[in-house]
């Protein structure tokens, strides 16, 4: 086995072989959901959620949606990434003056490291979605930062490093509503404010049906030897209303808008009790991924049936050969 992953040994990252009858590429974990509802007293869902390992731990933000339906972004904790105490209170954010700067509500954040500082992105209503970003060094202080977009935008995703000098972030123009359309589109800034060279990374696919409808970046993109690795939801219409599925593909390291490898075929569409059943049926939505760089293991946390958390498991050289036979 070859580390095709550039990153960080996690010796501790949550973990199942794949069983002996799996043929397929990605395994859900045994005990999903590992969220299940009400988490908290004062929400009933906890989903689209995201996590990263910090002090020997790990941390999460996470989209809890309150008793009034209307969600926001709660911290939590766990030992093993795999059993989480959720806090109660929403996080608060300051402005970089120190002074309070509420979201009215907030939804399927994203949480990364570059270099010291941890930067979590999300959707907001500024009027109207778009993408909030805030960041914090001990998820004890949180400053918001000026939004990343102007509406309407959503699934906005930083890369974990600067590209030839720049922070590069995804994201998916959108409407106000549930918008039947969406592209992946890429765009580079050079102080976290102003953002500009744009560029369209993907389409949604006419050819495959399973994202004919949308796409959306799903977890801060993986860096390996070969590309960077970027695991997404499709979306399809149905007679019954949306499915949401989690598609990879690769990117270019130096120029992220240039598609080298992408799966023509799902690799985990709703088929479980807890992804077909739920607030919202028929929803697989990957959110964030823990990543053993020496062993090539990836741990990917996603939303089930805008209900549940869960976790699916893959092997990084598994994954890249399943990509390089089965792309468009």
């Amino acid at each position: 086995m070859s580390q095709l992953i550039i990153g960080a040994s996690l010796p501790k990252i949550p973990w199942e072989e794949k069983p002996g009858n799996e043929s397929r590429v990605i395994w859900r974990y045994s005990n999903n959901p590992i969220i299940k509802r009400n988490p908290i007293p004062s929400g009933a869902r906890a989903f689209n959620s995201a996590v990263l390992p910090y002090n020997d731990a790990y941390v999460g933000v996470f989209r809890v949606d309150h008793n009034n339906t209307r969600p926001n972004l709660h911290l939590g904790t766990s030992s093993d990434a795999i059993k989480w105490e959720l806090s109660d209170p929403i996080i608060n954010w300051v402005d970089e003056k120190g002074n309070p700067k509420p979201v009215s509500y907030a939804y399927d954040p994203r949480l990364l490291q570059i270099e010291d500082t941890f930067y979590i992105m999300w959707c907001d209503d500024f009027p109207g979605p778009s993408i909030g970003l805030g960041k914090t060094k001990d998820f004890k202080t949180f400053t918001r930062l000026e939004n990343a977009t102007m509406p309407f935008n959503r699934n906005g995703v930083l890369f974990p490093r600067k590209i030839n000098g720049l922070y590069a972030m995804l994201s998916r123009p959108s409407d106000s509503g549930h918008t039947p359309f969406g592209d992946i589109v890429l765009s580079y800034s050079p102080d976290l404010t102003y953002w500009g060279k744009h560029r369209l990374v993907m389409t949604s696919s006419k050819y495959n049906w399973w994202q004919d409808t949308k796409i959306g970046a799903g977890p801060a993109p993986i860096e390996t030897r070969e590309g960077w690795l970027l695991f997404y939801h499709g979306v399809v219409t149905t007679c019954n209303g949306f499915v949401y599925s989690m598609g990879a593909s690769l990117l270019d390291l130096d120029d992220p808008s240039k598609v080298i490898y992408r799966t023509r075929d799902y690799i985990l569409t709703p088929e479980m009790d807890y992804e077909t059943t739920g607030f919202v049926p028929n929803v697989v939505f990957p959110c964030a991924a823990l990543v053993d760089a020496p062993t090539g293991r990836i741990a990917i946390y996603y939303g089930a049936a805008d209900t549940y958390t869960a976790i699916a498991f893959t092997q990084v050289d598994e994954l890249m050969e399943f990509l390089r036979k089965n792309s468009d």
